[in-house]
């Protein structure tokens, strides 16, 4: 079985695109999809994805393992002309749309995947396979060659029940059953799949379907809201409280100790605790980043543990929590936000954006390629002082604000209010869809009425 190492860092993205409190790492607030010509957006390993109120699902920037979903590996929007009405859209079958999209990626091989709930209540996923990730009980990419895609491509098998919600981690992916109950597939090499061993599902024949096991999580309990990072994944559950499994790289499962959950039978359910998030404190969104998480607390106050190298945990320093007793619950600090601001929406990555209740975007931690939207590539949330009042909102333009929020492995794009598109940060194979691969945001004079929008046809 491959394994990993951590010494370098990893990104990844996953996302979805249902209300407030969808959980997997783009929350969105309310989009009027009467007049919004782009509904729901995503973001991954140097692609970004857009499902479009004409029902269409379009996808751009690196194409290395057929990852837009266009039958081939040619990238899309790194060129003059490929963008707007030349851009096509995923075949995902006769009569058949998506409802929510999710993308991944990361920077330790070509590995990334994109997946979709479909109008009729089942997934399909394309792009890299190797471990199973599609779902498909074979290794095969789809999405790279002509004729993988549209009929071809067939329904990832679930069993019994339609699909409400999906995350999408490295190599791996979550569901989120009707019955509030959760399946995950692909790689297992930290436990992330939740099934008490690190075997991987999906990769062979009879893995798939009521042979795969729903995820224990406790007597009574059933998830509200699930996502997924590096090896790892979380549940929202109806309870308000929050459960993490999986590798447990620099404390991002909140428990206070580095051991990895559900690699070895006897963890999960009642076993697995709940992450403390301080007294009489609930979640109502959850965002896992590369190796940290963030929980949208029912006071509006953002709260962060894990990996904090670049400050993505956005206390003013760089110093992991969680990953040691007595740093989670009360211990554990909220994200200074600015005089009177709550956070309404959140995402995470490398970097963790968050949405205010002012219509305002502010996003910290890593920012190599602008990826923060500050003009500059410094880091934010590292050092005191760069929190609260004194970090920038984002400048999207005069009189625009954000809906909603998502980050890529070193990108970010937020939906706008009157349903346009902005993508800023690394632009490597066209990720922002402006037709060159010049990033944005790590300059002046970039953001704000000089960033163009993202043209995505009519």
């Amino acid at each position: 079985m491959k394994t990993r190492s951590y010494g370098t860092l990893l990104r990844v993205m996953a996302v979805c695109s249902v209300a407030t409190a969808c959980g997997p790492n783009v929350l969105t607030v309310a989009v009027d999809e009467s007049n919004s010509p782009v509904l729901k957006i995503a973001a991954g390993l140097d692609f970004s994805c857009a499902l479009m109120s004409t029902n269409e699902l379009t996808c751009w920037g690196d194409n290395y393992v057929g990852e837009l979903g266009l039958g081939d590996t040619n990238n899309r929007g790194d060129k003059p002309g490929e963008m707007g009405d030349n851009l096509g859209s995923v075949d995902l079958g006769k009569g058949r749309h998506a409802v929510a999209v999710a993308a991944t990626g990361r920077y330790i091989g070509p590995d990334a995947h994109g997946c979709a709930i479909l109008d009729d209540g089942h997934i399909k996923c394309w792009g890299c396979n190797e471990f199973g990730q599609l779902g498909l009980g074979d290794t095969n990419n789809r999405g790279d060659q002509p004729g993988e895609m549209g009929d071809n491509l067939p329904a990832v098998d679930l069993g019994t029940g339609a699909v409400e919600q999906i995350a999408v981690g490295t190599d791996s992916a979550c569901a989120q059953l009707d019955s509030h109950q959760v399946k995950c597939w692909g790689y297992n090499g930290g436990g992330e799949l939740g099934l008490g061993n690190t075997s991987n599902h999906g990769d062979s024949p009879g893995q798939m379907g009521d042979n795969l096991p729903t995820i224990d999580l406790g007597t009574g309990r059933s998830a509200a809201a699930i996502t997924a990072g590096v090896d790892y994944a979380c549940v929202l559950l109806d309870t308000g409280q929050l459960k993490c499994w999986g590798s447990n790289y620099a404390g991002v499962l909140g428990l206070g100790d580095t051991n990895n959950r559900g690699d070895e039978p006897g963890e999960m359910g009642d076993n697995l605790p709940t992450v403390d998030l301080g007294s009489n404190r609930t979640a109502v969104a959850i965002a896992a980043g590369s190796f940290h998480t963030c929980a949208l607390l029912d006071n509006g106050q953002v709260k962060c543990w894990g990996y904090n190298e670049y400050g993505a945990l956005g206390l003013g320093d760089t110093n992991s929590r969680g990953d040691e007793p007595g740093e989670m619950g009360d211990n554990l600090p909220a994200v200074d936000l600015g005089a009177g601001r709550r956070a309404v929406a959140i995402a995470a990555s490398d970097h963790t954006c968050a949405l205010l209740d002012d219509g305002s975007l502010k996003c910290w931690g890593y920012n190599p390629a602008g990826e923060l939207g500050l003009g500059d590539t410094n880091s934010r949330g590292d050092e005191p002082g760069e929190m609260g009042d004194n970090l920038p909102a984002v400048d999207l333009g005069t009189n625009l604000r954000a809906i909603a929020v998502a980050c890529g492995a070193s990108h970010t794009c937020a939906l706008l209010a009157d349903g346009g598109v902005k993508c800023w940060g690394s632009n490597y194979a066209g990720a922002l869809g402006l037709g060159d691969t010049r990033n944005r945001g790590d300059a002046s004079g970039q953001m704000g009425n000089a960033l163009p929008r993202v043209e995505l046809g009519p």
